[in-house]
C-alpha cells in the first residue's frame, strides 16, 4: 500500500483554508499534519478539512498562536497531547494509523511545531531562545525514554532548525541567526540520532543537494532570491526505511495568493 504523508506549516488554518483545500486537490495526501493553526479548538474548520476527504481529524490549539493538527484519510486511534516546558501552548498531537494504513502493528504519527526562538540567539538575553533550547532538549529526554523510534513511527513538523551547511542558502552568514546556530544544530541532530530516527529528505536526498521549506516573507522576491532554509522535516524509524519512496517540496505553494512562508513537504512510503 502506498502511503501520502505531508506536513505543512500553514500560519493559520482558517486564514489559508483555500489553499489547504487546493494542495488537497493537487497532492491527494493520506494524512496531512499541520503546524501554526493559530486557531482555539471550538474554531477549527473541521467540515471545511473533512469536505475535502479526510474524514478522521484531530487538532489541539488555541488563539492566536501555534496549534497542530493531524487529518487523515484513513482511521486512527490513540490520540495524544504532550506538553513540553511546562507550558500548555498546542506544539505537539500524535496518532496511531491502524492496519489501513499498510502496517499490521500500526504507525504513530508524531506532529510538532517547536519554538522558532526569537532573533536573539542567547538563551540569557532572549527567554524565548531559552525556551527553544529547553524544548529540544525535553524531546531529547522524551526520545531517550519513551523510544518513539522503536517501532513503526513517523515523526513530521516545523521543528524551526535547519541542520546541515547545504539547509540554508548561506552557511557563513547564517551561523549567528537563530535556526542555524551550532546549538541549536547540534542539539536537533543529537536527538535525532540518539533516538533512532532517520531524516527521509535526507537519506533520499543526500548533500550536496540544496533543499529548503521556508522562505522569508521579508524578502521582497523571495523566489528568485531563493535564500530559503529547511525548517520543515520528516523523520522514519529505521523499519519504515526500507518503505520510503519520495520527499518533496510543493514549492509552488509558496508563490500562492496570500500564502504561508513555509511549503509543503510530502513523503511516500510503499507499505
Amino acid at each position: 500500500m502506498r502511503l501520502i504523508v505531508t506536513s505543512w506549516n500553514i500560519n493559520s488554518v482558517r486564514l489559508r483554508i483555500d489553499q489547504v483545500r487546493r494542495f488537497v486537490e493537487t497532492v491527494r495526501p493520506d494524512v496531512l499534519c499541520l503546524q501554526e493553526t493559530k486557531c482555539p479548538d471550538d474554531r477549527f474548520p473541521l467540515k471545511d478539512i473533512r469536505a475535502m476527504g479526510l474524514p478522521h481529524v484531530a487538532f489541539s490549539g488555541q488563539k492566536g498562536y501555534h496549534g497542530v493538527a493531524i487529518a487523515s484519510r484513513l482511521p486512527f486511534s490513540a490520540t495524544d497531547v504532550m506538553r513540553f516546558c511546562g507550558k500548555d501552548d498546542a506544539r505537539h498531537i500524535a496518532v496511531t494509523l491502524g492496519a489501513e494504513a499498510g502496517a499490521a502493528a500500526g504507525i504513530t504519527l508524531h506532529d510538532f511545531y517547536v519554538p522558532a526562538g526569537g532573533d536573539i540567539p542567547d538563551p540569557e538575553l532572549n527567554e524565548k531562545f531559552a525556551h527553544k533550547l529547553q524544548f529540544l532538549d525535553e524531546m531529547r529526554a522524551w526520545g531517550r525514554d519513551a523510544r518513539p523510534a522503536h517501532g513503526p513511527a513517523i515523526l513530521v513538523g516545523d521543528l524551526n532548525v535547519a541542520p546541515l551547511e547545504t539547509d540554508v542558502w548561506s552557511h557563513k552568514q547564517l551561523l549567528d541567526v537563530v535556526s542555524h546556530t551550532p546549538v541549536e544544530t547540534q542539539a536537533l541532530e543529537t536527538l535525532r540520532q540518539e533516538s533512532g530516527w532517520i531524516d527521509a529528505m535526507r537519506r533520499l536526498r543526500p548533500e550536496p543537494e540544496r533543499i529548503y521549506t521556508w522562505w522569508s516573507y521579508r524578502s521582497p522576491d523571495w523566489a528568485a532570491a531563493d535564500k530559503g532554509r529547511r525548517l520543515d522535516h520528516v523523520w522514519v524509524s529505521r523499519d519504515l526505511d526500507p518503505a520510503l519512496r519520495s520527499v518533496e517540496v510543493f514549492k509552488e505553494a509558496r508563490g500562492w495568493e496570500r500564502p504561508s512562508d513555509h511549503a509543503p513537504v510530502t513523503a511516500v512510503l510503499e507499505l
